[in-house]
């Protein structure tokens, strides 16, 4: 009698000792569960390296052609030129790399700022109210970026700013920052946090102000955490595609002098988007257009594993 009043306080109903029928269905599920969860993520791994396989199949017949050995060399991409076509990606690949720096240059300050205020200077009730209304952004469909960017901003730069031209790097840029910020928030302001109040508690004990102790010990501890966040939003500028097509002007140029950035640039995104449809297939422009999806592919590859290190970094620090 005593011991069943004590499982019903403790909240537990289910008997210590289990019969052989409960025993054997509980293992059932058990293991059912188990073969579930794996043949999820088998079929998840098989889907990827399906895509690779693909991806590298469709673009094989370039990598053999003729045309590859201009492929970084020249800056000309006339892939439909009926007498001497040319595959020339060096300027896509600097249109590509123009509008993510102009978007991490705004991104990254204001996403750094952004998340210091949510971790140390916002109340919580102002925190719970924010940061899911800076994650809401990332929800918003990228097509709506791309046509304010076009029907708004570039109006406005060609107005105020007096651009020749409203689709460019500039616009392109900040409208990727934007983009990019509820990334870069999210991840640092979790990193911010994960430090713990007695790391602040002991820069303030020494004798640090709070921007002291934000700037020479917070901001350090957490540095691991923010390299992971900036590389995040440096994945999601990269990989965006329908707001660069929209608003970069799509003109396969390197920009003359480099620092203007009212130019039009065409990035490796909106190449294979804009031309993918208007190619035939197994042709060597359609080719060439996998060989850049192979690029871009490895490129963001990389940044992938980058951000996976120095967020298991972070993850280590909060079990330590």
């Amino acid at each position: 009698m005593q011991s069943s009043k004590s499982s019903e306080a403790a909240g537990f109903n289910r008997p210590l000792l289990l019969s052989p029928g409960e025993d054997l269905w509980g293992y059932i599920l058990d293991r059912l569960g188990r073969a579930f969860l794996f043949l999820v993520t088998f079929l998840s791994v098989v889907a990827v390296l399906l895509i690779f396989y693909f991806i590298i199949r469709e673009a094989a017949g370039f990598l053999t052609g003729p045309f590859v050995g201009q492929f970084f060399s020249s800056t000309r991409w006339y892939p439909e030129a009926h007498e001497h076509p040319e595959f020339g990606v060096l300027a896509i690949v600097a249109g590509t790399a123009y509008v993510t720096f102009v978007a991490l240059l705004v991104a990254v300050p204001i996403g750094l700022f952004s998340a210091v205020w949510l971790s140390d200077i916002a109340s919580f009730k102002v925190r719970q109210v924010i940061k899911p209304v800076i994650e809401i952004i990332a929800a918003i469909p990228s097509v709506a970026f791309g046509f304010f960017a076009v029907l708004v901003l570039a109006p406005w730069m060609q107005t105020h700013l007096g651009f020749d031209t409203g689709t460019n790097i500039l616009n392109a840029g900040v409208i990727l920052a934007v983009m990019a910020l509820p990334t870069i928030i999210s991840v640092a302001e979790d990193s911010l946090s994960a430090v713990g109040v007695d790391v602040r508690e002991a820069a303030y004990g020494l004798g640090s102000t709070r921007a002291e102790a934000m700037i020479r010990v917070v901001i350090p501890a957490a540095h691991s955490g923010i390299i992971a966040a900036i590389i995040l939003g440096m994945m999601r500028a990269v990989g965006e595609t329908m707001v660069v097509w929209m608003a970069s002007g799509n003109a396969t140029q390197i920009p003359a002098p480099w620092w203007d950035l009212s130019r039009s640039v065409r990035t490796m995104t909106a190449t294979i988007a804009g031309d993918m449809g208007e190619t035939v297939q197994g042709s060597m422009h359609y080719q060439s257009l996998f060989f850049i999806g192979i690029l871009l592919l490895a490129f963001t590859f990389v940044l992938n594993l980058l951000s996976e290190h120095f967020l298991a970094r972070v993850r280590k620090s909060k079990g330590a």
